[in-house]
């Protein structure tokens, strides 16, 4: 799949839309990427189960895969980004080391931002935290409505 929108350039964040989540990486130029993945550079979902990741640089259209990437500095309204030649270097002065690695506080997403930013952000954390928690109010409104139907229904008998 190709990129979606502008051409990348150097500090940007990269966004890979995957399936059932995104990928991150910084644009390094050249057409690489820096990003925090699994030990053989496919995502981060990988390295969810095991705790630990590795920061490479790799092709962009390698860490793409086929799917649909594009540029987005989504927190540049929120938060001024460090100057494109500091966040290539700070990214790859970090190529080769493994980290901890965590869905909700040490994803792919909190290592670009934080290298962007120098804070940690992740929506995709933040906006599941959301949905789980309006999923389960929904799940227990319906519950207590099919209890107190119920209850109804016993009294009518």
């Amino acid at each position: 799949m190709p990129l979606e929108g502008p051409s990348p350039q150097p500090g940007d964040l990269i966004e890979f839309i995957r399936t059932l989540y995104q990928h991150w990486g910084v644009y390094v130029g050249k057409g690489n990427v820096v990003h925090l993945t699994d030990q053989e550079g496919f995502s981060s979902l990988s390295s969810a189960l095991g705790g630990t990741a590795v920061v490479r640089e790799d092709p962009i259209e390698i860490v793409a895969a086929g799917c649909i990437y594009r540029v987005n500095n989504k927190y540049d309204q929120k938060r001024r980004p460090y100057a494109p030649e500091k966040i290539v270097n700070s990214a790859r002065r970090e190529v080769g080391k493994k980290m901890k690695y965590s869905v909700t506080s040490a994803n792919c997403e909190h290592f670009v931002t934080e290298l962007r930013y120098d804070k940690a952000f992740c929506d995709q954390v933040d906006n599941a935290k959301t949905y789980a928690t309006g999923g389960l109010l929904l799940a227990g409104a319906i519950g207590a409505i099919a209890a107190f139907s119920m209850q109804k229904n016993r009294q009518k008998q």
